[in-house]
């Protein structure tokens, strides 16, 4: 893929590119210069040139009776990019609203191996709210302790809280240790009576669900589903921390 190509990719068309990429070379400029240089025509060369100059990325000078045109710093390509992510930014909230409002059709979608059960942990770091997950040690041990601490980190780092339950397994236990650190609350339950071989985490409209055994990943997204899980989780919230409660008293009259 030629320069030209590549520029395509971030906001111009083919013959914007190429001007660009003649004025560059050739430093001031008039049209039909850059016409024989390019090949392209020289009427349209001024109105790529008008094009270019709305965008930032070239100036007018003159020479004489003569108007030439020099090139802005290529540097000057990333307020393009920034202009369309904010552009974008403001259009989202839109886009949002058409996505499956009528909560009446649920998308799931599917994800194999470690690699896609890594995909279906990376989705829950796209929603900004509070995060609700019933938990395994499966992604430390399946995943490896590097992509645990990396998902932690990028959590932490975009703010998101977490409410855990788990297993009280000796490595659920450690993993409570660094609660207030780590944003998040974790509450304990009997891995004799809760043996859960399975995660599943809640959040915004979505269910993420990790089967480490079956080497897979789902994510369902839907609304009505949604709302109704958390209504769930939080009803085994308040027992686990009953629970949590018996388990502090036991341990301090033995």
């Amino acid at each position: 893929m030629n320069l030209s190509d590549q520029l395509t990719q971030f906001g111009l068309n083919e013959k914007q590119a190429i001007v660009y990429l003649a004025l560059l070379e050739l430093g001031a400029s008039s049209a039909i210069n850059l016409a024989k240089k390019t090949g392209i025509l020289r009427t349209t060369v001024y109105d790529v040139l008008i094009e270019l100059e709305k965008k930032g990325l070239l100036s007018q000078t003159k020479k004489g009776k003569k108007r030439l045109f020099l090139a802005e710093g290529p540097e000057n390509l990333e307020n393009i990019l920034e202009e369309k992510k904010e552009k974008l930014a403001a259009l989202m909230p839109a886009l949002k609203g058409l996505l499956n409002t009528s909560g009446t059709k649920p998308i799931v979608r599917y994800y194999e191996g470690s690699e896609g059960i890594k995909e279906v942990y990376r989705d829950t770091l796209k929603y900004k709210g509070e995060l609700v997950a019933f938990v395994t040690e499966n992604i430390i041990s399946k995943l490896g302790q590097d992509f645990a601490d990396e998902y932690k980190s990028k959590r932490v780092k975009s703010q998101i809280t977490v409410r855990v339950i788990g297993p009280d397994t000796e490595e659920i236990k450690e993993y409570k240790k660094t609660d207030q650190k780590d944003l998040k609350e974790t509450r304990l339950v009997s891995r004799e009576k809760f043996p859960f071989s399975i995660e599943m985490n809640i959040y915004g409209n979505k269910l993420a669900f990790m089967s480490f055994s079956e080497s897979l990943g789902l994510i369902v997204e839907s609304n009505e589903i949604a709302k109704n899980m958390k209504f769930l989780f939080e009803l085994v919230w308040k027992g686990a921390g009953k629970e949590s409660e018996k388990q502090k008293e036991d341990e301090y009259w033995t």
